[in-house]
Order: structure tokens, then C-alpha cells, then sequence
């Protein structure tokens, strides 16, 4: 054998033998993937599962749309679908988030779980099959880029999670557009962005890429599912969600919006400028009005860079679409770990025109991305999306005109200056800057229906794995937990007994708790409605009310002698549930201002001198 065949053999072998090692480090690694985190979501009944399935059984029933998004009712119905232990929320899902779940809800809970989970193997298998079909590289090397997000992925099988199929969907809807069916991919886009909104800046690209026929099927998809959303709950209702729902969604869906295992800008700028007695108290910096300008600037320049450096960018459609993804997880205000396996897309699509030392850099990136960092609260995860996104942008943005940068940086300022100012005008007028806070808990997520006796505050809120009653008197905050989910408590006709609403095994009883004995006996009287009746000061003379009638739920009080009325709070968030105080002066109310909504905290608010 001469010489240069000695070599092409050598190097042949060598091939070889580095496939095999990859095929079997693929094996191994998957089988590990099946033993712990399939397995695990398999036999656990963690949430975030039975959020969906809860929300899918309501749209089954016919529930009215804006009761998904109130806190109380959903963890009712949650009891009612046999979900016992657990907490759950529909916030901040879209109207449709629960459509791919509606075929579960013949099943009990656990066994819908595990079909959803076979259905995510399945959804998971496709994608990686799209990647290496698209790029070339070995599924192989995509599952061990997968595997090295073993956290994300862990979190997505543990809690029945909905990001593989929209990893799926978003992979799919490029797949489409490098076969040139760009109105299908628009199509899939359309029904990635109904279904979760994390499709909606694919539309920014497609436009930017002058792909028209994509964005004319990602809009038309985006309508008729607003139409099918119409016809499924109502005009009304969708126009509340709309209105109500989804820009609180964009500022901050986070059930703690404060909280560093969020690791969004949002987040990270709450966190240094904003205080919040329970969840905030101790902000490094407290200037709200430097919140609003940043979240400002930075959401207003990701986009207009976005779309800039995509219209004059000679690079690749990979290179591009992966850029838009990265900076949608970046765009996201609500994000956890298993958030991050959307970015198995963008960075598959990166390899296949990175050198070897990029292909390392992608790896590790994409492991520290999924991996729970150390030192959470300094946002690192943020940090290094940031540092993606500047990587993939910096080339295009040094070759546009400066005339281009000029007007871009000063359309950002603007924007920037009268969003921010609209912010902080809603919040000077919030509870937060008028009023008292009650009841302050050091990271109490949730405190609402405030109930004054004779024997002190009592209100709702929310323990460990389920909602309890909470009873301030003599300077302590007692919690008194029950067997069952505690809702909604209320005076009894004595003045100083509470009656509560008691929810276990499917059914709702009528409770009632004697402060004196500390015994609770149940009622035979049925559960009274969820509706918010009017409540009268103990000397008659005022009456106070939750309504909406200039946009969100506000307080009123009403003075009885004159009918004259006067709006109590303000703010663009809701306030509800007032209680009197003995002395007829002051109220006791609970409002979700400076939180995620629904998540109210209370306050006590005395009333103006102008109604007295």
C-alpha cells in the first residue's frame, strides 16, 4: 500500500471511529435523558401541566374566558378536574394556549400528562430529524447540542411543559421556508405566535427578509385564530384579554416580576429600580422613572435593530431567523429554564457556518443558558443572550449608512421618552404611592378579599400548595390552613366569625371560623357567587364598590346621603375587594399595582375629606 492510501485509510478509520464514539455517547445519553427526566415527569404530577389541562376542561365546559385569568376561580376549577395538592394559574397564557390539550380532557389528569409527554418525545424527535436534514450536521451531534440543555430539558418533561412543540412549530415554519413553501411557513408561524406569542417578531423577519408571502400567511393565520378565539369565548372576552391581559403580559408575566430566577431585562431592571414592600423592599436603587426609560430603550432598540440589521444584512436566512429567536427569548418577560430549549433552533442553525472553535463556543453557551448558574442575581443568563445577540448583529450594524443609525437612535430616544412617561404617569397614580400597605409578608405572592371583624383582619392568601386564610390580630399574622383550598373569606351575620368557601374532592362547602374557639364547623347554606356586592360603612353613610368603568378595576365609594361618587384608586392595574374599617374612615382594599396581575398585595386607604 503506498503512502497516500496508508493516510486516506488512517483518516477513514479515524472518521469512523469518532462517529462511532458520537453514536454511542448519543445512545447513552438518551437512555439517561428516558431513566431521569422522561421518567420523571412520567410518575410525578408536577405542574405546569395541569394548568393547560385545567384551562382546556374549562373551554370544554364553556367557561367564560376572563374567569381563566382570575386566580381564585382557576384554582377551583382545578379542584374540580381532580387536581388536589397543587397551585396553578392560566396567567399569562394566550386564549389558545389550551387548544392542543382539548383531546386530553377525556383522560384523568396523570395519564393526559404522560400522553402529552410521549407526544413531546415525538415533537422532539421531528425537530432534531428538521435540524440535521437542514444544516447537515449528524443527529447525532443535534441530540448531544439537545443533551447539553439537560436542564431544560428535564423541566420540560417534569412539568409537561409547552416549549418542545413550540420549539417544534418555530423549527417546522423555517424547514418550510428552506423547501420555499414560505406560505405554509407563515402559516406555522401564524399558529406559533396564536398559540404562545413567541412567533410574533417572525413576522418583523419575514418582512425584513421581504418574504411577503410568509407574512401574508403568518397574518392571515393570526386573524382567523383571533376569529376562531371570537367564536370560542366571545367578542367581549377576547377584547379583554386583549386590552387587559396582554399588556400586563408584555411589561411583566412573571408570577414574581422581582424575582432573579427570572432571568429577563425586565426582571433585572425591577429588581435594581423598583421597590415593592413583599417582593422588593430593598431595591438597589430606588428610581422607578430610570425602570420605565430602560425597559423603554432597550425593548425599542432591540427591535429596531432587529429589523435593520435583517434588511440590509448580506448574510444567510439561518443566520438571520436564529438571530430573531435569540432575541425573542431576550424580548421575553417571563422565562424560566424550560424557556430556554427554543434556543436549540437558532443555535443548530449557527453551527453549520461556524468554525470549529465557534462550534465549541455554541456548546457551552448553550449549556450555561440551561444550566441554574450560581449567582442568579446577577442575571447571567441575560447577560449572555445579550452577548449572543450583540455577536450575530455587530457585522451588519457596522455596515449601515450613518445617516440610518442616526435616525434609528433617535426614533429608539423617542419612542423610549413617551413610553416611559405613560408608565410612570400610571404609576404616580398606583395604591403603592397613596396609600398604606397592610398585612406586609416578606415574599407573600398573593393577599386578597380582606374581611375586618371584631377579632382582627382576615384575608386570603397563598401557602405552599394551596390558599389559606390569613388572621392578623394583636400584632401577629397567623396562618390558619385547612384541609382543601380556602377561599374567598367573609363576615358572618355575628360580626365577628368568618365564613370561608372550602374546596376539596371536587366540591365547595360553606364554612364558618369562630375566632374564639379557633374551631371552624361547615355550613349547610349554599357558597355564595363570586360576584362583588357593594359593602356599607358601619355608620351608613358611604358605600364602596370594585368596577370597571375607565379601563381597569378600580375602587369607588359612593356617598349615600348625596350619591355623589368618587373614584378612590388609581393606576393602570386592578384594585378590588374593599373592606370597611370599624371607624368608617378608611378602607382596606387589595390591588395587583407593581405586580404580575391577579397577584393582588392590600392596602388601607382613608377616605378623602371632600366625601365626609
Amino acid at each position: 500500500m503506498n503512502p497516500a492510501s496508508e493516510r486516506g485509510l488512517r483518516a477513514f478509520l479515524s472518521r469512523a471511529r469518532l462517529d462511532y464514539i458520537f453514536r454511542l455517547l448519543a445512545v447513552l445519553t438518551f437512555c439517561f435523558f428516558l431513566g431521569t427526566a422522561f421518567r420523571s415527569g412520567w410518575t410525578r404530577p408536577e405542574t405546569d401541566f395541569p394548568n393547560y389541562y385545567t384551562a382546556a376542561v374549562a373551554l370544554c365546559h364553556g367557561q367564560p374566558l376572563r374567569d381563566y385569568y382570575d386566580w381564585t376561580w382557576f384554582q377551583r376549577q382545578m379542584n374540580y378536574a381532580g387536581i388536589e395538592h397543587q397551585l396553578g394559574a392560566y396567567t399569562p397564557q394566550t386564549p389558545l394556549t389550551m387548544l392542543p390539550f382539548v383531546a386530553l380532557t377525556r383522560l384523568p389528569v396523570q395519564w393526559a400528562k404522560r400522553v402529552w409527554l410521549v407526544c413531546g418525545l415525538l415533537f422532539l424527535g421531528a425537530t432534531i430529524w428538521m435540524l440535521s436534514r437542514m444544516t447537515g450536521v449528524s443527529l447525532e451531534k443535534v441530540w448531544l447540542l439537545t443533551f447539553c440543555g439537560y436542564f431544560s430539558l428535564y423541566t420540560n418533561f417534569l412539568y409537561g411543559q409547552f416549549y418542545i412543540f413550540l420549539l417544534f412549530l418555530l423549527t417546522l415554519s423555517f424547514y418550510l421556508l428552506e423547501r420555499e413553501r414560505r406560505l405554509l411557513a407563515g402559516c406555522v408561524a401564524g399558529i406559533a405566535f396564536g398559540l404562545k406569542l413567541y412567533g410574533g417578531p417572525l413576522l418583523l423577519y419575514f418582512c425584513a427578509r421581504r418574504h411577503r408571502t410568509a407574512a401574508a400567511g403568518m397574518a392571515i393565520t393570526a386573524a382567523l385564530l383571533v376569529i376562531l378565539a371570537c367564536v370560542l369565548f366571545g367578542p367581549r372576552d377576547v377584547y379583554y384579554y386583549a386590552s387587559e391581559i396582554l399588556p400586563r403580559t408584555l411589561e411583566g408575566g412573571s408570577i414574581d416580576p422581582y424575582h432573579p430566577g427570572v432571568p429577563t431585562f425586565s426582571t433585572l431592571l425591577r429588581r435594581i429600580f423598583v421597590a415593592e414592600p413583599e417582593l422588593n423592599p430593598y431595591p438597589l436603587l430606588e428610581a422607578p422613572r430610570m425602570f420605565f426609560l430602560l425597559r423603554a430603550l432597550v425593548s425599542s432598540a432591540i427591535f429596531v435593530l432587529l429589523f435593520l440589521g435583517a434588511s440590509t444584512n448580506q448574510a444567510s436566512n439561518r443566520h438571520d431567523f436564529a438571530w430573531f429567536v435569540i432575541a425573542t427569548v431576550l424580548l421575553s418577560t417571563s422565562t424560566a429554564s424550560y424557556t430556554f430549549i427554543l434556543l436549540l433552533l437558532p443555535l443548530v442553525l449557527l453551527l453549520e457556518e461556524a468554525r470549529p472553535w465557534q462550534s465549541v463556543l455554541l456548546f457551552v453557551f448553550y449549556f450555561l443558558l440551561t444550566f441554574p448558574l450560581p449567582l442568579a442575581r446577577l442575571f447571567p443568563k441575560v447577560w449572555l443572550l445579550v452577548a449572543l445577540f450583540v455577536a450575530l448583529g455587530w457585522q451588519s450594524w457596522l455596515r449601515m449608512p450613518r445617516r440610518w443609525i442616526l435616525t434609528a437612535t433617535a426614533c429608539v430616544i423617542l419612542i423610549a421618552l413617551v413610553v416611559s412617561r405613560r408608565n410612570m404617569l400610571s404609576y404616580m397614580d398606583s395604591p403603592g404611592r397613596h396609600f398604606e400597605p397592610v398585612a406586609v409578608q416578606r415574599g407573600a405572592m398573593f393577599s386578597s378579599f380582606p374581611v375586618i371583624s371584631g377579632a382582627g383582619l382576615f384575608y386570603q392568601s397563598m401557602g405552599n400548595d394551596r390558599y389559606v386564610l390569613r388572621w392578623l390580630h394583636d400584632g401577629r399574622d397567623e396562618t390558619l390552613s385547612f384541609a382543601g383550598q380556602t377561599f374567598r373569606p367573609r363576615l358572618a351575620p355575628d360580626g365577628v366569625s368568618i365564613r370561608f368557601e372550602l374546596v376539596r374532592n371536587r366540591t365547595s362547602t360553606l364554612m364558618q371560623f369562630d375566632p374564639a374557639t379557633r374551631q371552624s364547623v361547615s355550613l349547610t347554606t349554599p357558597v355564595p357567587s363570586d360576584s362583588d356586592a357593594p359593602v356599607t360603612s358601619p355608620n351608613g353613610r358611604w358605600s364602596a364598590f370594585a368596577s370597571v368603568q375607565e379601563g381597569p378595576r378600580q375602587i369607588w365609594v359612593r356617598n349615600l346621603a348625596s350619591g355623589k361618587l368618587s373614584r378612590l384608586t388609581g393606576g393602570n392595574c386592578n384594585n378590588s375587594s374593599p373592606a370597611w374599617e370599624a371607624d368608617s374612615q378608611s378602607i382596606v382594599f387589595a390591588s395587583d399595582c407593581d405586580r404580575a396581575f391577579g397577584l393582588p398585595a392590600l392596602y388601607r386607604a382613608r377616605i378623602p375629606q371632600t366625601l365626609r
